[in-house]
Order: structure tokens, then C-alpha cells, then sequence
């Protein structure tokens, strides 16, 4: 992707977040079945995350990805970066409601470029956002270098389901029906439409765990979701000097 490309990515899908901030939430149940929510639960046993341990969420939106961090650690830091300010405002009332506001840290911000020194936290996730940069590899190498050595990288994301004919009826519902429940809801054609589109090239579950080992992660684990329409992706930082 070239530098103009990645540039028109980046702020199509600021314009995007920023528009359908208000309903997000409410849409991400309506569209996902709620399956989200299980997916997380899936996510946070296998993570296993111990009390008073760090963590760094990306792409954090509307944070219930960093509030379900920062109830798992109790004590721990817990920051969540998103760049796009409505999402946060949006989460930021989340976090206040939960009475997390003295643990939880909200950082407007670029996940290709973040703000951090080189192994900080215990955990940097990522959940159904790397998709929408524009440099994959880039954000990963970035969430590599701010996790301690030892620390977990992790990635929940949509997926492609390979077997038909779920495959069929799957990309039917992603790339037709949905975009029509995003302008009957939330009254947002183009921007659910978004969604379908920006899954198009993105890395399939086999070529993700592999960019995973090209950033510098070991032991990755890859676990198909829902017959494969979701992801999680787990790696380690070994323990060479962060």
C-alpha cells in the first residue's frame, strides 16, 4: 500500500468510527448475533490474565475489551488506544459507569506508532481493528516492541470461513444484509458497507499466525471462531532484551 493509499485508509476509517460512534455498540449486537461477547469470554480464558498485570488495548473503540483487562487485573495499569475521539468519548462514559476512571487510561493515538517505550506492558491486544489500518505488519511489530519480554501479543479479528456452503451464505449476510441493517438502524449505509470491504484483503487465519512469526512472536496459537467468520491469534515476545 502506498503512502497516499494508506493515508485515504486511515482517514476514511476515522470518518467512518467517528460516524457511527453513538450506535456502535448497539450495532455490534445486532450484526455479530452478540457473538462478540463469547468471543471476548473465549479470548480472556485462554489469555488467563493474573492480578495486578499490565495491558495496552488497541483499536480500543468503545472499551469493553479494556474494562473486561482491567477487571481481570484488578490492580493492574490498563490503557486503551483508539484514534478516533467519539469512540472514545463513547467509552470513556463505559469506564466511568464501571468506576474504573483512577485505573483506566484512554489514549488518543496511532496504533503504528505508539506512544510507549519498548516492553511496558504484559499484554497489547487488538480486537477487530487491525483490519482497519494500513499497515498490518507495521502494527503488529509496534505491539511486539511494547510488550515485555515473555508478554502475550494477542488479536481478535473477523475472519474468512473456508467451506462452503456456510462460506457462501456467510459472505451473503456480510456483503448484502448487513450493510442494509447498518442504514435501517443506525441509518448508516456506507459506513457498514465499510465493514465488508475492509475484510476483502485482508490475511486469512493461516497468513496472519504466520505475520505473527514475522514480527518476532513465538509460540502463536491461531483459533478459528463461529466456523471461522472470527479469529483470535496469540503470540509470546521471547525473552531477548525488550
Amino acid at each position: 500500500m502506498t503512502r497516499m493509499d494508506a493515508k485515504s485508509k486511515q482517514n476514511h476509517v476515522h470518518s467512518v468510527f467517528e460516524s457511527i460512534a453513538p450506535k456502535y455498540d448497539m450495532m455490534n449486537d445486532i450484526i455479530s448475533f452478540r457473538r462478540h461477547k463469547a468471543w471476548r469470554k473465549f479470548t480472556m480464558r485462554k489469555m488467563n490474565v493474573k492480578r495486578g498485570e499490565t495491558s495496552l488495548d488497541l483499536c480500543c473503540g468503545t472499551c469493553d475489551w479494556t474494562i473486561a483487562l482491567a477487571e481481570a487485573s484488578g490492580t493492574g495499569r490498563t490503557v486503551g488506544l483508539d484514534f478516533s475521539a467519539g469512540m472514545l468519548a463513547v467509552g470513556r462514559e463505559k469506564v466511568k459507569q464501571k468506576g474504573l476512571d483512577k485505573q483506566i487510561e484512554l489514549v488518543q493515538g496511532n496504533a503504528m506508532e505508539l506512544p510507549f517505550a519498548d516492553g511496558t506492558f504484559d499484554y497489547v491486544t487488538i480486537g477487530f481493528g487491525l483490519r482497519n489500518v494500513p499497515d498490518y505488519a507495521k502494527v503488529l511489530s509496534e505491539m511486539h516492541r511494547v510488550v515485555k519480554p515473555g508478554g502475550q501479543v494477542v488479536c481478535l479479528e473477523m475472519s474468512k470461513p473456508g467451506w462452503q456452503p456456510f462460506k457462501a451464505i456467510y459472505y451473503f449476510y456480510f456483503k448484502k444484509l448487513m450493510p442494509l441493517l447498518g442504514k435501517l438502524v443506525a441509518r448508516k449505509y456506507d459506513q457498514y458497507r465499510w465493514l465488508p470491504e475492509s475484510l476483502a484483503d485482508f490475511p486469512d487465519l493461516p497468513r496472519l499466525a504466520e505475520m505473527f512469526r514475522e514480527a518476532g512472536l513465538q509460540e502463536v496459537r491461531a483459533y478459528p471462531l463461529a466456523g471461522g467468520v472470527a479469529a483470535l491469534h496469540m503470540g509470546k515476545k521471547g525473552n531477548e532484551r525488550a
